[in-house]
C-alpha cells in the first residue's frame, strides 16, 4: 500500500462531504457522478473502510467517513489557502462579488472608469444573491448587503441603506398621489430585498393594518424586476434611492413623498479578516469606497 492516499480521490471526498451529494460534487468538478464515486471507491479500497452507503439516488456518509473527513478538512482547506495564495501572489487580476441589483444600478455605471485608471488589471464580476463563501469560492472582494457584522471579515461600510417610495410621473398622476393614504387605490409593488411596505405605510399613513393588507401588490424576487415595474406604470416601488439614480436623473421614477424609512442592513465591501489583499485587489477597494457615500467617525471600517 502506498503511504501516501490517492489525491483526487480526496478532492472528490472533500466536494461530496460538503455538499451532500455525489451529483452536486459532480457538477462542481466538472465529472460525471459514476467518476466522483469511483474516486471514492479507490479511496475506500485504500482505507480499507467504506466512507458512505450507497442506496439507490441518496448517498450518505458512515460514521468513519464523518470522522475521516472531520480529520482530513482543515488540512485539505490549509493546501486550498496556500495554494490560492502562492498562484496569486503576482495576479493583476481581481475576482469580485456583489447582488446583481447593486451590480446593476452602482457598479456597471462605474466600472469603465476603474478599468480606464488601472488598464493593467483584469476584473471578474460575480452576480449572485448567494452569501459567498471565501472558504471555497474564488473570490477576493464582495460587497454584501447586510448589518455589517461578521467576525471573520474585514468589513468596510460603502453605504447605510433606507426605502422609499418610487413610481412613474404618469402613475402618480393617474391616481392622485398627493398622500400615503392613496395607496389604497395604487399597487405596491414587492420585492424580497426591501420587504417594508407594512412597515413603511404603518409609520407615514393613517391607513389601519386591514386596509393596508387590502391595498392591491405584486410580489418579485428581484429589485430590478420591480423597478422596472414602476418605470413601465405598473405600481409604487419600495427600495433603496441607490437602485433607482439613474431613474431619478432621468425623470422615469418620481418619489411622491420625502418619506425614508431606515433599514439596519446596509452595502459592505468584505473579504476575509486573515487574507493580505494583493496590489490589484487593494486597489479596487480603495476605489470603491473612494466613490461611495463619505462615512461617517461612527461608520469607519471594523472588524
Amino acid at each position: 500500500m502506498r503511504p501516501i492516499p490517492p489525491m483526487k480521490a480526496l478532492v472528490a471526498l472533500e466536494a461530496a462531504m460538503r455538499l451532500g451529494s455525489f451529483s452536486l460534487a459532480a457538477q462542481e468538478l466538472s465529472v460525471t457522478p459514476g467518476a466522483v464515486g469511483q474516486q471514492i471507491q479507490k479511496l475506500e479500497d485504500w482505507l480499507g473502510v467504506a466512507l458512505f452507503v450507497r442506496q439507490i439516488r441518496q448517498v450518505t456518509p458512515t460514521v468513519e467517513g464523518r470522522a475521516y473527513f472531520a480529520r482530513i478538512q482543515p488540512a485539505l482547506l490549509e493546501i486550498i489557502h496556500a495554494s490560492r495564495r502562492l498562484r496569486e501572489r503576482h495576479s493583476k487580476g481581481v475576482r469580485l462579488s456583489m447582488p446583481p441589483s447593486f451590480a446593476a444600478k452602482w457598479f456597471a455605471p462605474r466600472m469603465a472608469d476603474f478599468l480606464q485608471a488601472h488598464p493593467g488589471i483584469a476584473l471578474s464580476l460575480n452576480t449572485t444573491t448567494t452569501l459567498v463563501d471565501f472558504e471555497f469560492d474564488a473570490v477576493d472582494l464582495a460587497v454584501r448587503y447586510f448589518d455589517g457584522i461578521d467576525s471573520q471579515l474585514a468589513v468596510q461600510l460603502l453605504y447605510t441603506d433606507e426605502a422609499r417610495a418610487y413610481c412613474s410621473p404618469a402613475y402618480a398622476k393617474k391616481w392622485k398621489l398627493k398622500r400615503p393614504e392613496d395607496f389604497q387605490s395604487a399597487t405596491l409593488l414587492h420585492n424580497t430585498l426591501h420587504p417594508h411596505w407594512r412597515v413603511w405605510l404603518t409609520r407615514f399613513s393613517s391607513l389601519a393594518d386591514a386596509q393596508i393588507e387590502a391595498i392591491n401588490g405584486i410580489q418579485f424576487d428581484q429589485s430590478l424586476m420591480a423597478i422596472e415595474a414602476a418605470v413601465h406604470a405598473q405600481g409604487l416601488v419600495l427600495t433603496s434611492p441607490l437602485l433607482v439614480e439613474a431613474e431619478l436623473a432621468e425623470g422615469s421614477l418620481v418619489e411622491p413623498f420625502d418619506k425614508a424609512l431606515p433599514l439596519s442592513n446596509g452595502y459592505y465591501l468584505v473579504h476575509p479578516n486573515a487574507d493580505e489583499l494583493q496590489p490589484a485587489v487593494k486597489l479596487l477597494k480603495a476605489w470603491m469606497a473612494a466613490r461611495s457615500t463619505p462615512l461617517d467617525s461612527g461608520q469607519a471600517t471594523h472588524r
